[in-house]
């Protein structure tokens, strides 16, 4: 199996693949240079904190997306960024041929695997610490696992969560709703912030398979979600 990390500038990417010869730093290159040269000549779309609407139908892949999964979480389209700068990296080894590729961009992941993964769940809670994991199945369609933190990282949150996470077959929006959901884990009390947290989720239900807060001494979840199994502590840089 193939290892690399990837950095340019604000992206930061962890790739595990069976393919070893693809090219995906050129890529990350091009789609990032794509970015760029949009929010130079619209910076409303940098800052923005709502969904962008357009009638460019001309745009770079990388806006397009952006703009739709932000329009699915009503959130602004730079919420969105490390999710589909993940989702299309993965979508571009899959047309290099993969059948099993981990792309994990700042804590954002897409993925294909054609075997059983541990997916460990950061969110540095006193009580779960780092010892939790989701096991996914083998697979052979793309699945987002994306997570927001008031706490953890420098994405904006206007919550109080320690993660939110959003499993979704696309990982761009995955990344959109976990910024959106983690956005209203607050109140007085723990079990106040997660029943927030989850009241608003359920509005955003067609877009992904399940949710998973975290909060002090109480965890909520809605839909559907992968096995969850205790792991040996993990740790990274963030």
């Amino acid at each position: 199996m193939y290892r690399e990390e990837i950095n340019l500038e604000e992206t930061h990417i962890r790739l595990t693949s069976d393919l070893n010869n693809h090219d995906l730093k050129r890529y990350i290159y091009r789609i990032r240079s794509d970015l760029k040269r949009y929010i130079v000549k619209n910076p409303d779309f940098k800052i923005s904190l709502e969904p962008i609407k357009t009638a460019d139908d001309d745009l770079p892949l990388i806006i397009k997306r952006m703009c739709e999964s932000s329009l699915c979480a009503d959130v602004g389209p730079m919420a969105t960024v490390a999710g589909t700068i993940s989702e299309l990296c993965l979508n571009y080894l899959i047309e290099n041929g993969t059948v099993y590729s981990i792309v994990e961009n700042g804590g954002d992941i897409a993925m294909i695997n054609d075997r059983k993964v541990l997916c460990g769940i950061y969110s540095n809670n006193e009580i779960l610490k780092n010892e939790i994991a989701f096991r996914i199945k083998a697979r052979k369609k793309p699945l987002g696992i994306c997570t927001s933190s008031g706490k953890i990282g420098h994405s904006i949150s206007f919550g109080e969560a320690e993660s939110v996470t959003v499993i979704s077959k696309s990982p761009s929006v995955a990344d959109g709703l976990a910024t959106r959901i983690a956005n209203d884990v607050y109140g007085k009390s723990s079990q106040d912030r997660v029943s927030n947290g989850l009241e608003t989720a359920e509005n955003y239900r067609q877009y992904f398979d399940g949710v998973l807060i975290i909060s002090a001494d109480n965890v909520g979840t809605v839909g559907r979600l992968p096995k969850i199994v205790e792991t040996s502590e993990f740790d990274f840089k963030i």
